[in-house]
């Protein structure tokens, strides 16, 4: 198997990587000027090894983050949606337990993500007429040491997939697109919003 090299100095030598973070967690707390930190990949271990990131030390906070996405269909496939009319039954109903139960489980699908404790998962859906899709917002949220973005990111991508399942039969061209972050909060990384 090949070796994925640990990118940067500071992950070939942990010692130092450990100073500078405590350095830059310093500074953070007495409001002193932050040198950037040089970007890595985070699962990787300084010998290029995959892992899961230690988050231990980091604080307990609430975390939130939304994700979205789209399914694109034939304009017919959208009006049965609208009318309950799929041979399976509610369509949206049945992609907001896909999806709720796909974050409940994001760590048995995503290997190096932290098992965590949801506090809320809220789903919901929108119709687009012009260019004839089913959007999907999922909103998760924790109190704890690591981010839901993953969380949110595979709930969307769950209710997605069950449009498709639930309306296959008459649509197999469906598409889906453009699943991504769209918010986060919480956590030493501080809040992030997706450009519109």
């Amino acid at each position: 198997m090949a070796r994925i090299p640990a990118a940067g100095k500071a992950a070939k030598q942990p010692g130092k990587r450990n100073a500078t973070a405590k350095s830059l967690r310093t500074a953070r707390a007495t409001g002193a000027a932050v040198a950037a930190e040089p970007a890595h990949f985070t699962h990787f271990d300084a010998r290029g090894q995959a892992h899961m990131v230690d988050v231990g030390a980091k604080d307990v906070t609430k975390r939130l983050a939304r994700a979205a996405g789209r399914i694109a269909m034939r304009p017919e496939t959208l009006a049965l949606i609208k009318a309950g009319g799929a041979a399976k039954g509610d369509v949206l109903g049945v992609a907001r337990i896909a999806a709720i139960a796909a974050a409940k489980r994001t760590a048995d699908l995503i290997p190096l993500c932290h098992p965590l404790p949801l506090t809320r998962v809220a789903v919901a859906f929108a119709f687009d007429g012009v260019r004839p899709a089913v959007a999907i917002e999922v909103t998760a949220e924790t109190v704890g040491r690591t981010g839901v973005e993953m969380e949110a990111l595979t709930a969307a991508a769950a209710g997605l997939l069950t449009i498709y399942d639930m309306c296959k039969a008459v649509d197999r061209g469906m598409r889906i697109e453009e699943v991504r972050l769209l918010e986060k909060s919480g956590g030493r990384s501080g809040h992030f919003k997706a450009a519109p």
